[in-house]
């Protein structure tokens, strides 16, 4: 009996120990960032690659490097999803800590060479819970906890519904950002309403959350760096409103 209740405490000692090992195994990061990127049936192969590039130049970019740099733990968890329909959302690049232009190429290098694998209609709101899952489930500690959704439109076309995915995040204390795609040599302007203000009336929310505009092929690369540079720095633009401000992609 004696050698049973040795026995049993040493195996609750070593779970215990496991247990604040895995824990201590958590990586520390000034910001956990999920890329949420269209893949939508509006996006065509040629739209994904550019969208792409514009994504590797920014985080690659000596100014977003520099940015990361100024952070307490000077590194971020970043992670690009692409989403399309209720069941066409696709990890591109897994969460890759970002601390300097090596680490910073390398995700660039790997987000370049995947072949695209989502499709279908909008799926928003799924693409926000699959966002928030990926959050709660790695092994990363960040200090801030956002997801990022690019898209050409605001549309749901089934699945979970863009308000219950939303308020969930929000409620789990992360805060949803917005990029709003007006290309013209995309898919243009919705004509029906305006995608910035649907942005920021249904899809972002949180501290500091915010609706970048890009407006045309050339200024998306910079759209996105502003974005990311808002985003590493926990800052709504100057002179915002929290959650309802436009900045234009130029």
């Amino acid at each position: 009996m004696l050698r049973m209740m040795q026995a049993t405490a040493l195996a609750l000692g070593l779970c215990a120990a496991v247990a604040i090992n895995g824990a201590a195994r958590a990586e520390s990061v000034d910001l956990e960032l999920v890329l949420l990127a269209d893949a939508s049936g509006s996006i065509d192969d040629a739209e994904i690659h550019f969208q792409r590039q514009g994504y590797a130049s920014a985080i690659t970019h000596p100014a977003v490097l520099n940015a990361i740099e100024q952070g307490y733990d000077r590194r971020i968890a970043v992670t690009y999803v692409e989403w399309g329909g209720v069941n066409s959302q696709e990890v591109v690049v897994p969460w890759t800590i970002v601390d300097g232009p090596a680490s910073a190429a390398a995700f660039a290098e790997a987000l370049l060479t995947t072949p695209r694998r989502a499709f279908g209609r909008n799926a928003i709101g799924n693409a926000i819970a699959l966002a928030q899952s990926l959050i709660e489930s790695n092994q990363i500690d960040g200090y801030r906890k956002v997801i990022d959704l690019s898209a050409d439109s605001a549309n749901n076309w089934g699945g979970r519904s863009i308000a219950e995915a939303r308020a969930q995040a929000l409620a789990a204390g992360m805060v949803i950002n917005g990029l709003a795609i007006l290309c013209r040599s995309c898919s243009g302007r919705p004509n029906r309403y305006d995608l910035e203000e649907a942005f920021a009336k249904t899809i972002i929310g949180g501290p500091a959350s915010f609706v970048v505009r890009a407006d045309n092929d050339e200024r998306f690369a910079e759209a996105v760096r502003k974005k990311l540079l808002l985003e590493i720095a926990g800052t709504s633009p100057a002179g915002a409103i929290p959650g309802t401000h436009v900045v234009k992609g130029e």
